[in-house]
């Protein structure tokens, strides 16, 4: 074991030359910032959402901010099973098969919870946790007919954590740390790595009037130790950690990256 260690160099350790990760959610924000960095590290990448046109400029964009990056686009809802089944098996036949699963899509519908209705509740759980399920129904089978594959899901400090107006985030993040475990439990023996990554509080368009409220900002950088938000692009280095050899005895974990507010009471 030791001179296999060794043998391999630090770079080497992180390289996804010749790898395809598939990332949820990835026309905007945090996924796009993903896409960007596996991009970097040699990945090819397929970036999902529901407007195909949306994902057409974010494609181009990024073939341009990465040249030579193979980059390509599979439009479909990540709750419509058979459009996941659909659009993986063509993915798969026509570009590459899917090493990396980044799990990213979700919103948020707030409310506080005696007011939430049930529309509201269901719609984050299906969108944040049920379409996990469904996605990584569709890929997993093919990973483990090769015997390889990474699964990352988009957690959240929400995962351990929870405020007012956000029950259904956090239930659905809650669940999220979990199904992250199980997936593997079941699928390790397979050669499969499933782990997680908790952002804290990241600067995205989706939150930009959090941003903007002077005194919820206030709040978040008092109460996360680095004193102010993230970028999305600083989850970049955890999710190719997760995605990369470097991490091949690593399994069902949440590597939160957030400030140190998980840290802090």
């Amino acid at each position: 074991m030791r001179e296999m260690l060794t043998m391999t160099t630090p770079p080497a350790l992180f390289d996804l030359t010749g790898r395809t990760a598939l990332i949820t959610g990835s026309s905007q924000g945090i996924g796009l910032a993903l896409a960007r960095g596996l991009a970097q590290a040699g990945a090819g990448v397929v970036l999902n959402g529901r407007d195909a046109a949306k994902l057409a400029a974010a494609c181009e964009s990024l073939r341009a901010e990465v040249p030579g990056a193979r980059v390509t686009t599979a439009a479909f809802d990540v709750t419509d099973a058979a459009a996941i089944e659909r659009e993986v098996a063509r993915t798969e036949a026509e570009f590459a098969p899917v090493d990396i699963l980044i799990n990213n899509a979700g919103i948020q519908r707030r409310a506080p919870l005696a007011e939430m209705t049930e529309a509201q509740w269901r719609e984050v759980l299906d969108t944040n946790l049920t379409s996990v399920f469904l996605v990584a129904r569709a890929v997993a089978p093919r990973m483990i007919a090769r015997g390889a594959g990474k699964i990352i899901n988009t957690c959240s400090v929400m995962s351990e954590v929870s405020r007012p107006t956000i029950a259904n985030y956090a239930a659905a993040k809650g669940g999220l740390k979990m199904l992250t475990r199980a997936m593997a439990v079941e699928w390790a023996r397979h050669g499969l790595q499933c782990n997680g990554i908790g952002p804290g509080y990241i600067v995205t368009e989706l939150n930009r009037a959090l941003v903007e409220n002077v005194e919820f900002n206030k709040w978040i950088c008092g109460r996360t130790p680095a004193g102010r938000w993230g970028q999305p692009e600083e989850l970049v280095g955890a999710t190719v950690f997760l995605a990369s050899p470097a991490s091949n005895f690593v399994n069902g974990q949440i590597l939160y990256v957030d400030g140190g507010l998980l840290a802090a009471l």
